[in-house]
């Protein structure tokens, strides 16, 4: 039988036990989550630009800082929609950091949206202020230009097109190609072409080249079309008529409209955008930082899509025009912006099979 003092020291042991076991239970769980030690440092990047280009700068970033970047991409045809419907859908809660888009008009989209939150780059004097969000809500770098990719076999000197417009000509009937311009750089055109030209020539315009033109997926598509000959040119950017010249294909890379009173040749610059709320903004500035850098210019510049310098200083691949070579097609980017509902609801019911 026990004792009534041994009653009394268990009882009085019971509550020193379970102190002991909570303390033992906290310095397990400090040990193991806490002792200074906290989760490495990450940006999530919804990524536009292709991830063969993308990758392989944001690991070098990974590399000078030890930030993790944990990019999304999307597929080839609907990329540049695909991410700005994803960080629309998300703005209650957003999950992306930083918006690198490909283009501009979707980034200004989520700018009148309220979705972005300004910052000033250090490096943003830079670059040329049309380039720049006058308020810091996005930053441009790194351009593209529309050209038409030329098969040279298949089309002579003399006959060479030499304007968007010939994407409209009868004689070349099936034998040319446009991406669909519901996504990317196309869709970008577009609505370029709606603020520049006017409604009604804008829809003539598209209405001629459905006739006309076989409809692909993307540029890539296009590119790739006209090199293997099953086209005899096609619209693209220069990323993609770069690899195919490069690659010693028999083609030919033109930039449109460089007569007299002609439109000119559409440069898009690459966008960077951090989003409003985001869950990392001090990582995103960070990459940011670094994006918009000399080497990162030089490298897309030099690189297999041959990307043009905008900022000062940077000197310009010798494997494509500049703006400082070329006729430019004057466009206002806000303008084209406010035309983007009116240009994709009209393009939709074009160019969407019934």
């Amino acid at each position: 039988m026990t004792s009534k003092l041994g009653q009394n020291s268990v009882h009085a042991t019971a509550p020193g036990l379970a102190r002991c076991l909570h303390s033992l239970l906290l310095l397990t769980v400090t040990t193991l989550f806490g002792c200074g030690a906290h989760a490495p440092p990450e940006v999530v990047v919804y990524a536009a630009l292709d991830q063969e280009f993308s990758e392989p700068i944001f690991a070098e970033f990974t590399r000078q800082t030890g930030i993790t970047v944990r990019p999304k991409f999307d597929n080839e045809s609907t990329k540049t929609v695909g991410l700005t419907q994803a960080i629309m859908a998300e703005a209650d809660r957003p999950r992306c950091d930083l918006f690198w888009n490909n283009e501009i008009l979707n980034t200004l989209r989520l700018a009148r949206r309220g979705l972005l939150r300004p910052f000033k780059p250090a490096r943003a004097a830079e670059y040329p202020a049309n380039m720049q969000s006058p308020d810091g809500l996005w930053h441009g770098f790194a351009a593209r230009a529309r050209v038409l990719l030329v098969n040279t076999n298949q089309v002579p000197e003399e006959r060479l097109p030499n304007s968007i417009r010939d994407l409209t000509d009868p004689q070349w009937y099936e034998r040319c190609a446009i991406a669909k311009p519901l996504f990317g750089t196309t869709a970008t055109h577009a609505a370029c072409l709606f603020a520049a030209w006017g409604d009604d020539t804008t829809r003539d315009f598209f209405r001629d080249v459905k006739r006309t033109a076989r409809i692909m997926a993307g540029n890539k598509q296009v590119a790739r079309a006209v090199a293997a000959g099953s086209l005899a040119f096609g619209l693209t950017d220069t990323d993609d008529a770069i690899i195919e010249l490069e690659a010693g294909m028999p083609v030919k890379i033109i930039f449109p409209d460089q007569g007299e009173g002609e439109v000119g040749a559409l440069f898009i610059p690459n966008t960077l955008a951090v989003i409003k709320d985001s869950p990392n903004p001090e990582a995103a500035e960070k990459l940011v930082d670094y994006l918009l850098s000399s080497d990162v210019e030089r490298r897309l510049a030099d690189g297999p899509s041959a990307q043009i310098p905008l900022r000062a200083g940077v000197a310009a691949s010798p494997r494509v025009k500049t703006p400082r070579d070329v006729r430019v097609m004057k466009v206002d980017f806000a303008a084209a912006a406010e035309k983007w509902d009116t240009a994709a609801d009209f393009l939709k019911e074009e160019f969407t099979a019934p």
